[in-house]
């Protein structure tokens, strides 16, 4: 690393930069793809205004939220956004169809918490979209191989090749998070297989490594793209009569209604004539 230069903090000045650029503009064509077709009335995108996550939806009620992420957040978001944090939305239960968390969970200061409010405040049949680093890949190697050049003082400077301070979240560990929420995976890709370099052209010339990654190391992609959707799962009884019956009454067959008669005092004989009548005669 060249002397002098400014060490790189925080996701959105990481953005600017021939990676991020990268980086970005995968993860925009895979949001743009992902909630065209989402309808509702209410979708909310959570933190990182630099991505525009909802452009392509056609919701009327759309929301920005940030400000819990830092002054960056704030400067590049619109006079209409939200401040608040992902912990605690201001929104009331099942209220909203869609919300997407773009590096959300990284960066909040409690991931489980803040899915839990997302799915508290998720209609059923609702869905989160996320997007995230995969700690497990090219990108994930390179960072933790700057940590320990950093740990042991080979760099004076931050040798990081990605933001420093952000909480990564596998892959499969998140995928758990969202079964113990009762979402169910829709959709999980992943991207970016390009080796971590600083310049575009050198992330230009390994372009041809897209396609090899996504076919002979699919997991190893240095973004993931996550749609999940809430299910409810509701209760129905079967086999139960509408109104109930009393103790020890028997239903009559549907055959004997209409001919059924009161009883007589008399026993009426084979001849037609009351059992009375015939005995008067006797005598």
């Amino acid at each position: 690393m060249t002397t002098g230069e400014a060490p790189i903090i925080g996701l959105a000045p990481w953005l600017e930069t021939p990676p991020g650029q990268y980086l970005l503009a995968w993860e925009q064509a895979q949001l743009d793809q992902a909630v065209a077709d989402l309808f509702g009335f209410h979708a909310l995108q959570m933190g990182l205004p630099h991505l525009e996550a909802l452009r392509a939806n056609r919701m009327p009620n759309r929301w920005l939220a940030c400000g819990a992420f830092g002054a960056e957040d704030i400067e590049a978001a619109t006079a209409h956004a939200l401040c608040c944090e992902p912990e605690c939305l201001p929104f009331p239960d099942q209220s909203l169809d869609l919300v997407v968390l773009p590096h959300t969970l990284e960066r909040a200061a409690d991931p489980h918490r803040s899915l839990a409010e997302v799915e508290r405040v998720l209609r059923p049949e609702g869905r989160v979209v996320i997007v995230g680093l995969n700690p497990v890949s090219l990108w994930g190697l390179r960072q933790r191989g700057g940590r320990l050049a950093r740990w042991v003082g080979l760099w004076r400077q931050q040798p990081c090749y990605l933001p420093a301070g952000e909480e990564w979240i596998g892959y499969w560990r998140l995928r758990d998070w969202l079964r113990l929420l009762n979402f169910e995976l829709e959709v999980g890709r992943m991207g970016c297989y390009r080796p971590p370099l600083l310049t575009q052209r050198w992330l230009d010339r390994y372009a041809w490594m897209e396609r090899v990654g996504a076919h002979w190391w699919p997991v190893l992609g240095a973004a993931y793209f996550i749609v999940a959707v809430k299910r409810v799962r509701g209760m129905r009884l079967v086999g139960l009569s509408r109104k109930p019956r009393v103790a020890g009454a028997v239903a009559a067959p549907a055959s004997a209604i209409g001919r059924w008669s009161p009883p007589s005092h008399s026993r009426a004989d084979p001849t037609g004539q009351s059992s009375a009548r015939t005995h008067t005669e006797d005598t």
